[in-house]
């Protein structure tokens, strides 16, 4: 069985892709993150260990 061999054109599209995919992941991540220590509010960083 022969593998596909990808144009150049699709190789730049499927990277474009996958830099938008990663992008979006970490904004969610940061917004998620940023969510949390706002709902918990300043006083989380003053709690005992």
């Amino acid at each position: 069985m022969k593998p596909i061999e990808l144009t150049e054109a699709q190789v730049k599209s499927r990277r474009s892709r996958n830099i938008a995919i990663a992008l979006i992941c970490v904004g969610l991540v940061v917004m998620f993150y940023l969510i949390t220590i706002v709902k918990l509010g300043p006083s989380i960083l003053n709690r005992a260990l």
